[in-house]
């Protein structure tokens, strides 16, 4: 096995750093305006010039792990800094709110309606400042992150356009990107606040809107944590779900690091058995792949993509799966591993142009010619190339719970 787990980890390695960076290196740099192009087409050739403050950060975030984690070039250090130094000049309006979306030339285009713009600034200026020393980007990333904290309870704010009273619902996405968020914070925040943080996160989503009898989590649940029979109320998100569970996997192991503590082992446990849960009930058993959407009781989801397979879902999974079968040794997830692989690399890898396809059918074609674009840019398929070939370093070295393990 231990070949097996090096062979994988060489075919993750090189494809992050020989077809997806040189990619997004070559073709998204908007040397003239500054930030990044991310409507790219399958050859890199920009389509549209709009520039999305999710994806801008997300870019900013990615190029500065990679300086700080993988090698200090100065051309990632360069290309982070693009970004870094457009958003900081056009990123905001005036009391400090993240724009949804700017021009080519950093005109706001789209108001400060989501917190998540918010939440990707504070990762992407965390990493930059440990990259750079950059002072003022640690300034950045603090004043995002207190945002967040404003913002959580109701992360739309006066953009909300639910009417107040009759249908309250919160939602998956704020608590669990609250928790990642957090991790990436550490360093600029106190150990009480970091702790407290963490810990209510992971209370929220493992009791609020993980439901035990069905072992599902739901996407959307009533502040009182109750399901409510309606499209939102059933609504049952894979990708998330189990992006989810490796946060919560992130956690406990960090945790774990410092000390023992069977309640982390619990959450670890727990984590993967709800990914795998999720699994039984998002694969489709007839043309494979993990469904986006699904209704909880059966019911015809909302959503008219619900069948279709995304990049981003399969390829958050391959990493829940090896950090799952790294921290616990369940078959399950090194089964599930090899299935999921298989159908990604199949399906969503192109060896031609660089990149990953984001977007295809329930049969596995390709619905768009597109690498990059309003939701798809320089994270999802880098982050987890990554992330999948650490993991899978660690196994091919036995490096299993932390320590050395008895596999042979």
């Amino acid at each position: 096995m231990k070949d097996k787990y090096r062979e994988l980890a060489k075919l993750y390695k090189t494809t992050l750093l020989e077809n997806v960076i040189p990619f997004w290196e070559q073709y998204s740099i908007d040397a003239e305006y500054g930030g990044y192009f991310t409507c790219l087409d399958r050859e890199g050739k920009v389509y549209d010039t709009d520039k999305f403050i999710w994806l801008q950060n997300r870019q900013v975030w990615m190029f500065s792990v990679f300086f700080n984690q993988l090698e200090k070039r100065q051309n990632w250090l360069d290309i982070a800094k693009i970004g870094a130094d457009f958003l900081a000049e056009h990123g905001r309006d005036n009391e400090g709110n993240w724009f949804f979306s700017l021009n080519r030339e950093g005109n706001p285009l789209v108001q400060p309606y989501n917190v998540f713009s918010d939440c990707f600034a504070a990762m992407a200026f965390s990493q930059y400042s440990l990259a750079s020393g950059s002072e003022s980007a640690k300034e950045i990333a603090l004043q995002a992150y207190k945002n967040v904290l404003r913002r959580k309870d109701n992360p739309k704010g006066k953009y909300n356009k639910v009417y107040p009273g009759t249908r309250n619902l919160k939602t998956l996405a704020v608590p669990m990107i609250l928790a990642n968020l957090s991790l990436e914070m550490d360093w600029l925040l106190s150990s009480n606040q970091l702790e407290s943080i963490l810990d209510s996160t992971i209370k929220e989503v493992t009791e609020d809107f993980y439901d035990r009898d069905r072992g599902l989590v739901y996407e959307n649940v009533t502040p009182e944590a109750t399901h409510l029979d309606c499209f939102a109320g059933r609504l049952i998100n894979p990708g998330h779900t189990i992006e989810a569970m490796w946060f919560m996997m992130d956690i406990a192991q960090r945790r774990l690091e410092k000390r023992e503590d069977q309640a982390d082992r619990d959450l670890i446990n727990l984590a993967v058995d709800i990914v795998l849960n999720t699994l039984d009930f998002g694969w489709d058993q007839e043309y494979e792949g993990i469904y986006y959407f699904l209704d909880a009781q059966g019911h015809p989801p909302e959503q008219l993509e619900w069948s279709q397979k995304l990049w981003w879902v399969h390829l958050e999974t391959l990493v829940a799966l090896l950090m799952g079968y790294r921290l616990t040794g369940r078959e399950e997830c090194w089964q599930w591993f090899q299935k999921v692989h298989d159908y990604t690399w199949k399906h969503f890898a192109d060896p031609e142009y660089g990149e990953w396809w984001g977007y295809c059918d329930r049969r596995g074609d390709v619905l768009l010619n597109l690498k990059g674009g309003k939701w798809k840019g320089c994270f999802h398929v880098p982050r987890a190339l990554y992330l999948c070939w650490q993991e899978l370093i660690r196994l091919g070295t036995k490096k299993l719970y932390g320590k050395e393990s008895n596999e042979s």
